[in-house]
């Protein structure tokens, strides 16, 4: 398995910087790829004390607007209203509260690309000099959402179907699952769906290219953000590689992942 220390198993001091990190974000969850700095010797207080500023800053609103806009998606037909139903999406609440938690994704995930390629870049080029970002508005709080769901504890199909889709993307290797997979279980229609849903994504190709744009555009946006950095924690050998793998295939496949599936909801709620 992944180490990593979820919210409900944290420590009042790892708490304590999850609690800053949804509030900071304006997201309602903390991201895999910091609850496994908190299971490395000094790594989640580092890392998020450095990316924070960058998080908090008024310039990184319009950056997320930017990333986003840039990845390259191909087409993708929405789903009919049957196929909706036998997802369990015919309910217009059970709608919403996905379309609630996908949003939150692509807000999390959009953020944490930026952010951390930001932390990955300067951890390359130390000397280069720290950006100066002004502090943007903090953000409304965001919803809570439902704890997320645990790969063993449940039902052996639908675990399948999520390591099946986590499989999809290079670098999740190590007992790596997306934190989104897990947060649709709620939905396991939607789970099920997922890879008809969105087929063209997921084709080889177009993940690939879907990902380079997104890689392209978080570095073009973090590399005017780097942060300035503090003395390195006894983790960083431990964390360096899976910062690289996350900020250049895990957290860049995942973009796209959310940003289509939320193109697709916002579709069928219009439309519903």
């Amino acid at each position: 398995m992944f180490a990593e220390i979820r919210p409900a198993d944290a420590p009042p001091a790892i708490a304590a910087i999850y609690a800053d990190i949804r509030a900071v974000s304006g997201v309602p969850m903390v991201n895999l790829i910091w609850r496994h700095f908190a299971a490395l010797p000094g790594v989640l207080e580092w890392a998020w004390t450095t990316a924070r500023p960058l998080v908090a800053s008024g310039p990184m609103a319009a950056a997320r607007a930017r990333v986003a806009a840039a990845v390259a998606l191909p087409a993708i037909t929405k789903p009919t209203d049957e196929a909706l139903a036998r997802a369990g999406l015919d309910d217009a609440a059970a709608l919403a509260a996905l379309r609630a938690m996908i949003a939150a994704y692509v807000r999390g995930n959009v953020t944490n690309v930026i952010a951390l390629t930001a932390l990955r870049l300067r951890l390359d080029a130390p000397d280069r000099p720290a950006a100066r970002l002004s502090p943007g508005l903090p953000p409304p709080a965001a919803p809570p959402l439902p704890p997320l769901a645990r790969i063993e504890a449940l039902p052996a199909g639908l675990a399948a179907a999520v390591r099946a889709l986590a499989a999809r993307h290079d670098g999740t290797g190590d007992g790596v699952i997306p934190s989104l997979y897990l947060a649709l279980a709620p939905w396991p229609g939607v789970v099920e769906a997922l890879a008809r849903w969105l087929g063209p994504l997921y084709a080889p190709a177009a993940m690939r290219a879907a990902r380079a744009s997104t890689l392209r555009a978080a570095e073009q946006e973090a590399a005017s953000m780097l942060p300035a950095i503090g003395p390195a924690p006894d983790g960083l050998a431990a964390m360096r590689p899976t910062l690289d793998r996350f900020t250049r295939l895990v957290i860049p496949d995942l973009v796209p992942v959310c940003i289509a599936l939320d193109g697709l909801l916002s579709a069928a709620g219009r439309q519903g």
